[in-house]
């Protein structure tokens, strides 16, 4: 009995006919033997899930860097809370929950440490530039398993590439993640900000939370059931008018008293010159870098300054402030 062959079976007769389905993916760019057990973007899901830039999001920084508390979130616990919110919706609207899952998982394998003030400074002083879901997209189509990348299929890295807010997934599901990356970064930064005193609850614009919730829970329910009640059996994902009005207003404003406040960027400047000396070192001695970026220049072409962003692209928040250390910081000395 091949149970992939099952389950692909049982997504033709209970999914929507809007959904993607597995057996109808648009393939890998290098064809590989099908799963006996697991449809294509459950692989793809798995793959994502093992893979080293995963485990490296648990030391990057969502918003708080450097956060002395446990209870901060981290670019990873970003991504699971991304993933719970669009895997509910795509259920609810009988879309393919492993596709969801998958594009929710990678969508942010590329960031920086410091979240996008490392970002940022990789955008000014690299070559060709730096935006994150490229760079996501660049991690599993080549900087994984030593250069061989994940080869996931075409909608997977479709809804990566385009989870971003001026994107246009071509499948629903990656519509899906392009929406619930908005619900969770803004309500669990609203979290994160009270926690750290920037302001309490009471003092957001009445004119948005009477309209989206007056508590975190409330937000998220009202929200994802605003998109299933107006996605319900159509060929889009969407919010009513109102309701994404007031989204897109919340957001403005946590721009301007959060992400763009002094509490959680005290550190900016440094973590941004440390990255701009990071990138200037490895640029004059590229003999340094890993093997595994040295191969990439090697055999497969790439430009050092592309495979420099590349290595500091890929270290956490404490891999870097260790290297940097190491690199700039004299030890002191000592005789036993």
């Amino acid at each position: 009995m091949n149970i992939r062959e099952s389950m692909e079976a049982l997504e033709e007769q209970y999914l929507s006919p809007y959904a993607s389905f597995s057996a109808r993916s648009r393939g890998r760019d290098r064809p590989e033997e099908l799963c006996d057990i697991r449809p294509e973007y459950q692989r793809d899901r798995d793959r994502i899930l093992h893979c080293k830039a995963f485990r490296r999001l648990k030391h990057k920084t969502q918003v708080f860097l450097a956060p002395e508390g446990d209870h901060y979130r981290t670019r990873l616990t970003h991504t699971l809370e991304v993933s719970q919110i669009a895997r509910t919706i795509a259920k609810s609207l009988c879309l393919n929950e492993s596709l969801t899952e998958a594009i929710a998982l990678g969508h942010d394998l590329g960031h920086t440490p410091f979240g996008h003030s490392g970002e940022f400074i990789l955008n000014q002083i690299c070559e060709d530039g730096f935006a994150h879901y490229e760079q996501s997209v660049r991690v599993v189509e080549l900087l994984e398993k030593g250069g061989k990348g994940l080869n996931l299929t075409w909608e997977v890295r479709d809804g990566i590439l385009n989870h971003r807010t001026a994107g246009h997934p071509n499948t629903l599901e990656g519509a899906i993640v392009r929406l619930s990356d908005k619900i969770a970064y803004i309500n669990h930064d609203i979290d994160d900000a009270i926690r750290a005193r920037m302001f309490v609850e009471e003092q957001l614009p009445a004119v948005y939370t009477d309209i989206l919730g007056h508590s975190v829970r409330e937000r998220l329910n009202t929200m994802i059931h605003d998109i299933i009640l107006n996605s319900l059996g159509k060929p889009e994902i969407k919010m009513s008018p109102g309701m994404e009005e007031a989204m897109q207003g919340l957001r403005r404003w946590m721009f301007e008293n959060v992400y763009k406040n002094d509490i959680p960027k005290a550190e900016e400047g440094k973590a941004q010159q440390m990255i701009a000396s990071l990138y200037d070192y490895y640029l004059k001695h590229v003999e340094r870098l890993p093997q595994e970026y040295l191969f990439l220049m090697e055999e497969r072409g790439e430009k050092k300054s592309r495979v420099v962003c590349d290595y500091i692209a890929g270290m956490s928040d404490i891999y870097a402030i260790d290297l940097f250390e190491d690199l700039f910081v004299p030890q002191r000395w000592n005789v036993l």
